[in-house]
């Protein structure tokens, strides 16, 4: 059985820029080693917006700019890519919260293998449920887990509500924010 791990939207803007949050940056270290010592290969989501953003729905519910494709809020952080260039891994451009291209990417993964996923990155009450719920709808019989310690939601209210709903919905739950 093959291991993949999905780091989500592990981006400037969401640790240090114009949606970071100081539980973000905490789990910085955590990834980080998560990555470090993961046996298996590893996608990075990347959120990606164009210059339109504030015209998309999105923009308007959300009118923070951020995730500009190609600006520096949009690349990885710097301590996450690092750990990241040292395995075997490939990035996924995302333009909404959850990613159809990787379920598509994990769909060609299981024609050669059966895997196992895990989820770490931010937001976990957005894009990290997002992405974990459309896995479990297109491969119910899958291993799906989140690791709690490796994720922060916008506020922690929010993160542990995502994790309980993520847990309601049979993925497991991993870290000290066990459900």
């Amino acid at each position: 059985m093959g291991k993949l791990l999905v780091v989500v939207d592990m981006q400037n803007d969401f640790v240090h820029g114009a949606l970071g949050t100081k539980e973000a940056q905490a789990v910085v270290d955590r990834v980080v080693s998560k990555i470090e010592n993961f046996n298996g290969r590893v996608i990075a989501t990347l959120d990606t917006h164009q210059q339109n953003y504030l015209e998309t729905l999105e923009g308007k519910k959300l009118p923070v700019p951020h995730c500009i494709k190609m600006s520096e809020g949009w690349q990885l952080n710097a301590q996450v890519l690092s750990a990241l260039s040292k395995k075997d891994y490939m990035t996924i451009e995302k333009d909404t919260f959850g990613s159809t291209e990787l379920v598509k990417e994990i769909s060609r993964r299981m024609e050669k293998e059966e895997l196992e996923v895990e989820l770490v990155g931010l937001c976990t009450d957005i894009c990290v449920v997002s992405n974990a719920l459309l896995l479990k709808a297109h491969f119910p019989q899958m291993q799906i887990s989140v690791d709690a310690d490796c994720c922060a939601g916008v506020t922690p209210k929010t993160h542990q509500a995502a994790l309980d709903t993520m847990h309601m919905c049979q993925i497991e739950i991993t870290g000290s924010s066990d459900s």
